[in-house]
């Protein structure tokens, strides 16, 4: 069966870990050329090496996302391997964890850089691309704690909150051509979960689930990949909660 993003070039942003790497693999697997934008040049090799290895197609782009001159480097070199882009896949993020009493300048620049600004410069360097080949899509990584002021401290809370915003105006923006949507995960396994205690921090969340546990970057993956092909062609501007029902 051929796959459903069989030509399309897909660059993922926090693709070497967590919910980002399992959506690259998920996209090699359906045909994608697959852009692996990180941090970690040994954790970046080796997932284009997997996809390879699988039989996909894969380039490595180092970046820091909260250097916001890393977005040219980031479209430029895409564009120098595959001459376009198809998906752009806005998923690195950084937490805070920071109360409002403390956070630094420096603190709030960061992370409003990684989680806000680096998507946007993204989605603005992208966008013309895809509007000249009539079709695009654009998918965000926005998070629960952009639902509420529950689910996060200050910085962290106000950016994801925020990528919502960006969500709406830019899928208002860019259509009819490009499509936007934003997933919203709850508590994923992660190595940012993994930063505030793994699994067993997020019992209170999993108990006011009606699944009654935490979810998987392969749940995250799925999610992206219905949102990149034409079986969502009729949604956009929208924040999908991925989460197992928290808030039911």
């Amino acid at each position: 069966m051929e796959g459903r993003l069989v030509g399309k070039v897909a660059i993922i942003t926090g693709a070497t870990s967590g919910m980002g790497r399992d959506t690259a693999y998920l996209f090699a697997k359906e045909g994608a050329k697959v852009v692996v934008v990180g941090r970690n040049e040994k954790r970046a090799n080796e997932v284009v090496k997997n996809i390879k290895e699988a039989g996909g197609e894969a380039i490595v782009v180092l970046a820091d996302m909260s250097d916001l001159d890393s977005v040219s480097t980031i479209f430029d070199k895409t564009m120098e391997a595959y001459g376009t882009v198809d998906i752009l896949f806005n998923n690195a993020g950084m937490l805070s964890l920071v109360p409002v009493t403390d956070i630094t300048r420096e603190e709030i620049v960061k992370v409003m850089n990684v989680n806000v600004l680096a998507p946007m410069l993204l989605t603005k360097r992208v966008a013309p691309v895809m509007k000249a080949k009539g079709k695009g899509v654009i998918i965000n990584t926005g998070s629960i704690a952009g639902t509420s002021g529950r689910w996060g401290p200050v910085g962290y809370c106000t950016s994801k909150h925020a990528v919502n915003g960006l969500t709406a105006a830019t899928a208002r923006e860019l259509g009819p051509e490009i499509r936007v949507n934003a997933i919203l995960p709850g508590a994923i396994v992660t190595a940012m979960l993994d930063s505030v205690g793994g699994e067993a921090s997020m019992e209170g969340m999993k108990q006011s689930s009606p699944l009654k546990r935490v979810g998987h970057g392969n749940e995250i993956a799925t999610t992206a990949l219905f949102l990149a092909t034409d079986a969502s062609s009729f949604i956009t501007g929208q924040t999908l909660r991925v989460d197992g029902g928290v808030d039911c």
